[in-house]
């Protein structure tokens, strides 16, 4: 079947799941642009919904993907990049992280930038951290902009939302330190902090992390840096101390 419509309604569907988070709750699904995301999907066995293709391409797709050929207007109305790709596709979110040990974590609290929040997730894959929490009023980590950041990391890095209590509750479960990054003059160095099983949070670049949150901590941490620099954009903070998490351990 080739679409030519982009009132088609597997077509609607596609650009609603790019465009609406409660669609996204709703569905349990979440969409795609470009064929490297979807290698990135079928190599980690994410469960593809529909693809719509104006191309032919280079990755063979399981037997339950609903593939559909579609002009390549119909692919531009839906996808929400500027210059789209030859395909896209939804497929079904991945179940969220289940956390009960002592481990390498970062925590992510009120971070609304979902490039901030997709970068994070990839830098977390290449640095060996176990996985990332999402607490208070975080990006959609299915938002297309976070998934794109992540370049493939939505598929294969562990991640999950909680609410402060239920992080504080796995804090006391697990034996697990919680450490907040703070711009504190009781604040220690990173470099001279035990980061072993610990969770590191890490808060928006608007107003760091909630008072609530970092009473909770067990020890702050700061990065050393140029003291004409005021502060670090998040998600490179975020891969400064998990590169000295991986490197310490």
């Amino acid at each position: 079947m080739r679409i030519t419509s982009r009132k088609n309604e597997r077509a609607v569907h596609l650009k609603r799941l790019f465009n609406d988070r409660a669609y996204r709750e709703e569905t349990g699904l979440f969409c795609c642009d470009g064929e490297k995301l979807l290698i990135e999907a079928v190599k980690n066995g994410a469960e593809l919904d529909t693809v719509l293709i104006s191309a032919p391409l280079s990755v063979t797709l399981p037997a339950s993907a609903e593939v559909f050929e579609a002009d390549a207007s119909v692919i531009d109305s839906v996808s929400p990049m500027k210059t789209p790709q030859k395909v896209v596709f939804s497929c079904k979110k991945p179940a969220p992280a289940e956390i009960s040990t002592a481990g390498r974590y970062i925590v992510l609290e009120d971070m609304q930038d979902p490039g901030n929040v997709g970068t994070v997730l990839r830098t977390a894959g290449a640095f060996g951290t176990d996985a990332v929490i999402l607490t208070g009023a975080c990006a959609d980590m299915f938002n297309p902009k976070a998934v794109r950041a992540s370049m493939g990391a939505v598929f294969r890095v562990p991640f999950c939302s909680m609410t402060l209590a239920e992080l504080l509750a796995l804090r006391d479960r697990a034996g697990l330190r919680l450490i907040g990054a703070a711009l504190d003059s009781g604040a220690s160095d990173i470099r001279r902090l035990d980061l072993g099983g610990c969770a590191v949070a890490i808060g928006s670049e608007g107003h760091g992390l909630s008072r609530e949150l970092l009473d909770a901590c067990d020890a702050k941490l700061i990065i050393p840096m140029d003291e004409r620099c005021e502060s670090l954009n998040a998600a490179a903070a975020a891969a400064v101390i998990m590169w000295e998490i991986y490197r310490k351990n």
